[in-house]
């Protein structure tokens, strides 16, 4: 076993275990991957203050996301096609979650099911959705995770239409995926990965395959996912999709001090800034350089989450400085799942935990809640001046 000290050890393990379609999948962008590079280089602008001779004796990372108390602020991104990464991989990494007392999102696109998930936890987890056409599925959706117990709905706003993303397409990752020679070639090497897959029952769209209207197998899946995303999404629509679930709502895919507004407006009980991890707009600007413009706009009115971008705890310290209130990681745990499985996922949160722990006692605080601008030192040019 390697000694593992970084969530970049968790990533090189990742790639040598997991099919290079997944594998690239999680780690990529649209088009030149321009916002999928930023999210992450413009963390590394924002340097951190030292400070000395100040008690950093019984720290605390606990704090709350929606009125759920949390180990540290930092949830799992809901990732799609995450029992891809490892077989079972969305029960494998609400489990870790759970364990280490963050909150999990399954996502739509999952492999497991929402009682899959529901079945092998104890606690209420997030689940999220896209903004589709039908109805009924959406209904049905939204029932399913009551049933489960969910505690929150995340709902993406920012995929009407489809990113391109050029790695996803050339080893033909689709819904289903289409498999080439090469990519089948490289599905060959995986042979841990494709042991553990042969013992799952758990290999296709779990919240889709057998639910959604016309699609009883895999096969007829390509059809429906062409049709199903509803590119007359407007603020009208979200509001219905609050009214159907009736709970907590958070909205993922704020990237404007003015669409935040509109979020406030509507009801949501949390917003996050992300541009889905670079994989929707590139040329977009990074969430953390939007961050501070969606604090000034609406930060007293309205919890502000952060996604995109993070990479270890010094990462999630500098959102929490700038006034984010939770953060997510996805890529991070999906690294520690293919690399490790749910161990690999408790990895990583102990990386992330570790470090916002030590940055945060260097910097001179004990408690989570103190941090703010006054911990961080930000370039001019940071903020931008844009025409």
């Amino acid at each position: 076993m390697p000694v593992i000290t970084e969530i970049e050890d968790l990533r090189r393990m990742h790639k040598r275990r997991t099919p290079k379609m997944f594998y690239d999948y999680a780690e990529s962008g649209s088009w030149t991957e321009q916002t999928f590079r930023e999210n992450s280089s413009d963390f590394d602008m924002i340097r951190l203050r030292q400070r000395i001779a100040v008690d950093m004796a019984g720290r605390s990372t606990k704090s709350q996301m929606i009125g759920e108390d949390v180990a540290m602020p930092v949830a799992l991104a809901p990732v799609g096609l995450t029992g891809m990464q490892c077989a079972d991989g969305e029960i494998k990494a609400a489990r870790a979650a759970e364990k280490f007392g963050v909150p999990f999102a399954l996502s739509t696109m999952s492999i497991c099911s929402i009682e899959d998930v529901a079945d092998h936890t104890t606690k209420p987890f997030w689940f999220q959705v896209y903004t589709l056409k039908d109805d009924e599925f959406m209904q049905r959706l939204f029932d399913r995770a009551r049933a489960a117990n969910c505690s929150a709905i995340v709902i993406t706003v920012d995929l009407q239409i489809m990113g391109q993303r050029h790695k996803d397409l050339k080893n033909g990752l689709s819904a289903p995926p289409k498999f080439t020679i090469a990519s089948m070639a490289n599905l060959a090497t995986k042979i841990p990965w494709g042991l553990e897959m042969l013992r799952t029952k758990r290999r296709f769209f779990g919240n889709i395959v057998g639910h959604a209207k016309g699609v009883s197998d895999p096969s007829s899946l390509a059809s429906w996912t062409a049709e199903a995303f509803d590119p007359s999404l407007d603020w009208e629509r979200i509001k219905q999709f609050r009214k159907m679930w009736g709970g907590k709502v958070i909205l993922k895919g704020i990237l404007d001090a003015e669409d935040a507004k509109k979020a406030v407006e509507v009801g949501a009980d949390a917003i996050v800034v992300s541009n889905h991890g670079g994989r929707q707009l590139d040329g977009a600007l990074s969430s953390i350089r939007i961050l501070p413009e969606v604090m000034d706009a609406v930060g007293d009115k309205v919890e502000v989450h952060l996604d995109s971008g993070i990479r270890s705890g010094q990462d999630v310290l500098k959102a929490l400085a700038l006034g984010a209130k939770g953060t997510y990681i996805g890529r991070a745990f999906v690294n520690g799942l293919g690399a490790m499985g749910e161990a690999g996922v408790t990895k990583a949160l102990e990386i992330i935990h570790k470090e916002l722990d030590v940055t945060m006692a260097l910097c001179g605080e004990r408690d989570i809640a103190n941090l703010g601008k006054h911990n961080l030192l930000v370039p001019k040019e940071f903020y931008g001046d844009w025409a």
